[in-house]
């Protein structure tokens, strides 16, 4: 589907070059009585490389069809790739770990995520606000360290590290935000 410039946002996936870029930061300016410049960001989901491109209101791009699916994310296989199935059709399929790395460290396995196609290839996964995950091994609290915001490193089950309060122990369950990666709370 074919948009002007000036109606592109934050978030869309345009078709550049054959392949899909997204847009990371848009910036529409108006200086004086001169006509409107546009600048976008975009990074390639395909090679992660990112690029600047000035537009004019009156330019032309292609923005891709995307769709979501619900998956469930099953395992890791032992080459990287990331093995999920649909849900309505049982279908498994694979994604790249160069695709959508850094994400998964909050998604533990049997756990549900929305996964966004381009045709029949899956481009990336979008995550809840927020996930719960169990803590595996946390540093022992000193005594007499009481000040007030003391953090303590721990890693959680999927292996990802996160500065927690000192009264969290291994075993309990912690809430994380999936944008920052800072722990939230315990888990009810």
């Amino acid at each position: 589907m074919s948009v002007k410039a000036t109606e592109l946002r934050k978030g869309h996936v345009i078709v550049k070059d054959g392949d899909l870029h997204l847009i990371t930061d848009y910036e529409h300016k108006t200086p004086g009585n001169w006509r409107a410049i546009i600048t976008i960001k975009t990074r390639s989901l395909k090679t992660g490389a990112t690029s600047q491109l000035r537009l004019g209101s009156g330019d032309v791009l292609e923005v891709a069809y995307l769709d979501k699916h619900t998956a469930e994310y099953l395992y890791r296989e032992s080459n990287g790739d990331y093995v999920f199935m649909d849900v309505e059709t049982y279908e498994q399929f694979h994604v790249g770990a160069d695709l959508i790395g850094d994400p998964m460290a909050f998604v533990r396995e049997n756990t549900r995520v929305e996964v966004t196609f381009h045709g029949t290839a899956p481009i990336g996964i979008e995550l809840p606000a927020s996930v719960v995950l169990k803590v595996v091994q946390a540093e022992a609290a000193v005594k007499g360290n009481t000040a007030t915001g003391v953090k303590k490193e721990a890693t959680l089950e999927t292996g990802l590290r996160i500065k927690v309060p000192l009264h969290i122990e291994a075993g309990e369950e912690v809430k994380v935000n999936t944008n920052t990666g800072e722990f939230l709370g315990r888990a009810n």
